[in-house]
């Protein structure tokens, strides 16, 4: 994947960064894994607004991700498509029984690759494996918190994890954000990093690409009146106090997370701050 920058022939093009999408080789999406996606505009099902700053955006359609990755067979990639609705890249592959599914795609799986899942998978990209067949250090993404249940962790563009370590019925595994963390042996992971690495790296350029996402302008605390936001008020532009959310949480520093959470016990490392 590639980025190309525009001449500035407009305001919105000035900065604009975007993709070449050089690596997509599809223009359609498979029409069978299409489900309906529905909006709610940030509002609840008593039509009350209970998520700010939402509404509008380019109508979608859901693509069935297959996170599970269930079917211990070999499959060949079909094509490699655009999703709206996540930051990586997925692939359509064909099961040797003929079924289809969308994958996540992994950095360097082209269309003619041959992937696997299962006891019989050997360590390549875009393989899932079991992390008691894994070998150390290797780079893996899509893994399973839970066996069975499907992927969980690393699964935006550019993420992945390493696998450091085993310890009995665990594995050690050094996540995205920095933690490290132990991970059931039987859980299943992807080898290799998610595609579409250089998504963070792209410039929208102008406010219109973020209403095109759904996003409505955003609004800070210290411009609001006091009844709005604790940090709302005062003569002036007031600094706004401490500051904190909307219901007064602070939101600098401040450990949300419950110390006495049950799986508290499997982070060894917190993440880096």
């Amino acid at each position: 994947m590639a980025l190309r920058k525009f001449n500035p022939i407009t305001p919105g093009t000035r900065h604009k960064v975007a993709s070449t999408f050089d690596d997509i080789t599809a223009d359609k999406p498979h029409k069978p894994l299409l489900r309906p996606l529905k909006k709610s505009g940030g509002r609840n099902a008593d039509g009350k607004m209970t998520m700010r700053y939402r509404g509008g955006g380019h109508k979608r359609r859901y693509r069935l991700i297959d996170f599970k990755r269930e079917k211990h067979m070999e499959a060949t990639v079909l094509t490699v498509e655009y999703d709206p609705n996540r930051s990586a890249r997925i692939c359509l592959v064909e099961y040797t029984d003929g079924e289809k599914r969308y994958i996540i795609a992994p950095q360097g799986l082209k269309p003619g690759m041959k992937i696997k899942s299962g006891k019989d998978a050997t360590p390549d990209v875009g393989h899932a494996m079991y992390l008691s067949d894994i070998p150390l250090g290797t780079v893996i993404h899509n893994i399973e918190l839970y066996p069975g249940k499907g992927a969980a962790m690393a699964r935006s563009a550019g993420s992945y994890a390493q696998l450091n370590a085993r310890d009995g019925k665990y594995a050690i595994v050094k996540l995205p954000s920095g933690e490290t963390r132990m991970i059931l042996v039987t859980c299943l992971a992807v080898i290799g990093s998610v595609s579409n690495s250089e998504h963070s790296l792209q410039v929208s350029g102008k406010a219109g690409r973020s209403r095109w996402l759904g996003r409505r302008p955003r609004v800070r605390g210290v411009v609001m009146n006091p009844v709005d936001h604790p940090m709302g008020g005062g003569e002036g532009k007031s600094s706004g106090g401490h500051p904190r959310s909307r219901n007064g949480i602070p939101s600098k520093g401040y450990k949300t997370r419950n110390p006495r959470k049950n799986s508290s016990k499997y982070i060894i490392e917190r993440r880096k701050k």
